[in-house]
């Protein structure tokens, strides 16, 4: 791409060692020469790419959270934000299945038995099955606790009765991460459950339309009487809760990096589009006008980046990361919504054809400031923390 050396700060050595700087190197290549080109495809037709889920296996990057002993990458959150941000640089709908297919390994390995693990992992790791991570549900979206998807104890099982909604990989997944209710009265019971796809009655519901993300794979949830054993019970009862918000604070995180790169990948375009268009017997790349949006568009790109990796950081030290990977995620995300906006407005009357991608970025800027936690509670968590 012309001017590619404008993103050069990314490549600082004072941001990443040598071997990230590599994998950045590897990743970027892939979402540039396999990703975007059929990204425009995809998300008119709405069909997940699925080689490009093969491809990503093939360079083990669905392992990114499975252990060493199983095959896997086990990648700290550091390396795991930079291949967000690349990935999501190619195709936001690839990145953030991915994100959540890391998440269904994360919960199995950080919460599972051995025996689980030795069942589950040694495939995910290469991409099938592919994982699903059902919190949300029609009536519980940013307050988990109101969930009323139940898993009343009979026996050595469990029976699993509920509705989840906006389940990302939902209709492509062979294993679900189910958080359900031991006790219907109790919003204390809440329980983390594995739950195979091919179990009786486990349904996919209707795919949904959206405004972006066209290619991921967004559906509801049914199950009904589904029969799960106790050793799919990941967490003991009542513990589920705090085990999904320990798994979503780092999924915070690489929301908010996909974010970072959703905008530079919309920084790109729009850089390169003002230095070719002439207006005025001149590039408007030379506008002051244009420049200056420029200079704000950069710096917010490069301020959310540093949050994230300052969140990383944190979760890999050991510190506690919740304050900063709200941080991250609230200005990484709201930044994407404005670069993509700004990126648009650039490009005139072409920024909204759809044959120009930033129309897309723009579209799918959006849903990084609401899933895995809005703006809104991102606020209220560093609110809490700061106060």
């Amino acid at each position: 791409m012309a001017h590619a050396n404008a993103d050069a700060y990314a490549h600082s050595p004072s941001m990443l060692d040598d071997e990230e700087r590599a994998i950045r190197e590897v990743v970027r290549e892939f979402a540039v020469e396999e990703l975007r080109p059929g990204a425009r495809e995809a998300d008119e037709t709405e069909t997940f790419p699925e080689a490009a889920w093969d491809e990503l296996a093939d360079l083990d990057l669905t392992g990114l959270t499975v252990p060493e002993a199983y095959g896997g990458f086990d990648a700290d959150r550091s390396t795991y934000a930079v291949v967000n941000e690349e990935l999501a640089y190619g195709h936001l709908a690839v990145a953030t299945a991915l994100s959540v297919h890391c998440l269904a390994t994360s919960c199995i390995a950080t919460f599972g038995s051995k025996a689980v693990k030795d069942e589950w992992l040694p495939e995910m790791v290469d991409g099938r099955p592919v994982g699903a991570f059902c919190l949300s549900e029609p009536g519980a979206g940013s307050n988990p606790a109101e969930l009323t998807t139940t898993a009343e104890r009979d026996g050595d099982e469990y029976v699993l009765n509920g509705e989840k909604q906006w389940i990302t990989n939902g209709a492509r997944a062979g294993v679900y991460i189910v958080f359900a209710k031991t006790d219907p009265d109790d919003d204390g019971s809440i329980t983390q459950f594995l739950v195979p796809a091919d179990f009786d009655g486990v349904e996919v519901g209707k795919k949904e339309e959206k405004l972006g993300l066209r290619a991921s794979d967004t559906v509801g949830m049914q199950f009904s009487d589904v029969r799960v054993p106790e050793k799919y019970r990941l967490t003991e009862e009542g513990k589920g809760l705090s085990a999904a918000f320990e798994t979503l604070t780092g999924g915070r995180i690489a929301i908010a990096a996909q974010a970072v790169g959703l905008a530079q990948a919309a920084f790109d375009e729009a850089r390169e589009y003002a230095h070719d268009r002439e207006q005025f017997d001149a590039p408007i790349a030379e506008i002051e006008a244009v420049r200056n949006t420029f200079a704000e568009m950069g710096t917010k790109i490069q301020a959310s980046r540093l949050l994230v990796r300052e969140a990383a950081r944190q979760s890999d030290a050991g510190e506690d990361p919740r304050l900063a990977a709200s941080m991250a995620k609230y200005f990484a995300s709201e930044s994407a919504v404005d670069v993509t906006n700004e990126a648009v407005q650039i490009h005139g009357g072409y920024g909204y054809m759809s044959e120009f991608d930033v129309e897309r970025f723009y579209r799918d800027s959006k849903i990084t400031t609401i899933y895995e936690g809005t703006t809104e509670i991102q606020k209220t968590i560093i609110a809490r923390e700061l106060l």
